[in-house]
């Protein structure tokens, strides 16, 4: 599968299993490197709050909350023109959210996973037309075709 999909410009992108269940990411958001969770409920791709500074991130101000598995809402910071990196697949001129995800940290150190900065989401799956191969713990994203 691998070989095919790579002909049809598709980007391989290791995943990270933890101890959670879940797959990790190594993403770079505006050339930072960080660790990040896989998530296909996510609709957005976000960046814990305390990381605005390490990522580079300008944020704005916002009343909207977003909502996950638990019943309380989170507020969240948008941020325009960021860019994102996944293996060599890149993304420009892209918006992620600042949301607090110490209640997500502190699950994850509860069951000895380490601590992650951030969540790649629905939005990133979309656009790459994302293809989870779940057996070789590997994402692939479709090369963007800009146009001009």
């Amino acid at each position: 599968m691998s070989s095919f999909l790579e002909t049809k410009s598709y980007f391989k992108i290791k995943l990270h299993a933890v101890a959670s269940n879940h797959f990790t990411i190594i993403s770079k958001i505006n050339g930072i490197k960080g660790v990040f969770i896989l998530d296909t409920g996510a609709s957005n791709t976000f960046v814990d709050l305390n990381l605005e500074a390490k990522f580079k991130i300008r944020s704005e101000i916002s009343s909207i909350e977003a909502s996950g598995a638990g019943p309380n809402k989170l507020k969240t910071l948008p941020s325009k023109n960021n860019s994102i990196r996944l293996g060599n697949w890149t993304k420009k001129n892209f918006k992620v959210a600042l949301i607090d995800l110490s209640h997500i940290n502190g699950a994850f150190e509860s069951i000895d996973a380490s601590r992650i900065d951030g969540i790649v989401g629905a939005d990133i799956l979309e656009k790459g037309n994302a293809i989870i191969d779940y057996k070789n713990k590997c994402v692939y994203l479709k090369k963007l075709v800009f146009k001009h």
